[in-house]
């Protein structure tokens, strides 16, 4: 399994929309499903206890080669979400790239 980890900071007043996006049936988790070639397996959100605005998403793929098959063939779509998002953040960080 290849595992995608990335650290948000919402902006304040765009949690709700935040989640909505990142979430696991939001607009990220749509564009997995559609474009992953079923590669795609789920995303997980969580919420930092102490930083409310903090969010780490957990994106599970079956492989790297998965990934990076979607990554190659929506990346037109995967740039357009990525600035459409870009409003609901203050920061986002990739945290990286895991296989278990």
């Amino acid at each position: 399994m290849f595992v995608v980890l990335w650290m948000f900071e919402a902006k304040a007043g765009a949690e709700e929309d935040f989640v909505r996006a990142y979430g696991p049936e939001g607009d990220w988790a749509q564009l997995f499903r559609r474009s992953g070639g079923g590669g795609y397996l789920d995303t997980q959100l969580v919420r930092d206890i102490e930083i409310a605005r903090r969010f780490v998403t957990i994106d599970r793929w079956a492989s790297r080669g998965a990934f990076d098959a979607f990554k190659t063939s929506a990346r037109a779509d995967y740039d357009a979400l990525d600035a459409r998002c870009r409003q609901l953040t203050r920061s986002e960080r990739l945290i990286g790239h895991f296989e278990t």
